[in-house]
């Protein structure tokens, strides 16, 4: 093994991954935003690298989420959007990433003057690209930005069903989730129209609130899968409907940490949820943004949280199987765990 490596850092390399719970910007590199920022130099972006960095220092997460709206701004042409997918379908497949449900927020890129078959066609002949160039299988999620209310919900509802791309499997919904209640029967009509379609409901929710939010994506947007959902430990009477239902949750250690939902790693509750028989997934959210990789939250995992190879391994399968993939494309990477971890 290379010097400095240890036994689990070798094994967690070699584990093959899903990823279920990633931002198409939030997955853009560093030099890829700084080359949007100086394209566009008249925007809040920084235009060099320790600017950056620094930009990327959060104080909580409503100031998060105006830096990230900040970096939506640039992607200004399909072939940005191209270009994203691609970038983040290529530091995936480096980490032996086999599949990945890549969330999409087309609602931005409409309010920087993209038409909605435009963005469908720069998705769709992406992940043909991050098949054919990096060995990847990429679909899409539709997320509604929670801060735009009632016109955000009903214009990513309408790019969902009238535009959808060849690999949209999922509908969702983040940002701010202080700001959801005042838009509840907005939120609940676009779910059910995406829902009609045949899209499944992978709603945020229990994030930055309580366990309110997740009630309320259980059982008004009909959540299959929930984005964060860490703060259900506060009440037992959800986690009990949650592991009745095996509804996965994706969670994403190091992002709660950067964002402020959690003050250490030593005090996230993934252990609690994983003891309570939780179905938990790994996932890196905001990858560059947050410092951090899929590889490094399954390293965060063993690191900090104590888990061994079985454990992890378990993690990995969770995600496929929490996954929309086609039986035939889980079978095949929940063989390759099974090799993984006999090896």
């Amino acid at each position: 093994m290379p010097n400095g490596t240890t036994p689990i850092e070798t094994f967690i390399d070699a584990l093959p991954k899903v990823e279920l719970h990633v931002h198409l910007v939030g997955s853009a590199s560093l030099p890829t935003v700084l080359e949007l920022a100086r394209r566009h130099p008249e925007g809040p972006v920084p235009t060099s690298e320790d600017e950056l960095r620094a930009f990327y220092r959060f104080r909580d997460f409503p100031h998060f989420a105006q830096v990230y709206e900040a970096v939506s701004s640039l992607v200004r042409t399909p072939d940005d959007v191209a270009t994203l997918v691609l970038g983040a379908a290529r530091d995936l497949a480096a980490q032996n990433a086999r599949y990945v449900e890549l969330t999409v927020t087309p609602y931005t890129h409409q309010r920087m003057g993209m038409a909605m078959p435009a963005v469908t066609e720069a998705l769709d002949e992406a992940a043909r690209r991050a098949r054919d160039e990096h060995g990847i299988r990429v679909a899409y999620i539709f997320d509604i930005p929670g801060e735009f209310g009632a016109d955000g919900a009903a214009a990513t509802a309408e790019h969902a069903v009238k535009h959808a791309p060849q690999a949209l499997v999922g509908f969702g919904i983040g940002g701010v989730e202080q700001m959801r209640p005042p838009y509840r029967d907005d939120f609940r009509a676009a779910f059910r129209a995406a829902r009609d379609a045949g899209l499944h409901s992978v709603p945020h929710g229990g994030e930055m609130t309580g366990p309110e939010t997740i009630w309320e994506v259980v059982e008004g947007l009909g959540a299959e899968r929930i984005g964060h959902g860490i703060t259900c430990v506060q009440d037992p009477r959800l986690m009990d409907l949650l592991r009745e239902r095996q509804i996965p949750l994706e969670v994403c250690p190091t992002s709660n940490l950067r964002t402020g939902q959690v003050g250490d790693l030593s005090e996230h509750p993934l252990p609690a949820m994983l003891e309570q028989g939780l179905f938990v997934t790994l996932n890196s959210d905001d990858p560059p943004m947050f410092d951090t990789t899929l590889t490094g939250e399954y390293r965060v995992a063993a690191e900090v949280f104590g888990l061994g190879r079985a454990e992890l391994a378990g993690l990995a399968r969770n995600a496929v199987t929490a996954s929309f993939l086609d039986e035939d494309g889980k079978r095949a990477i929940l063989d390759d765990i099974d090799a993984a971890v006999a090896a």
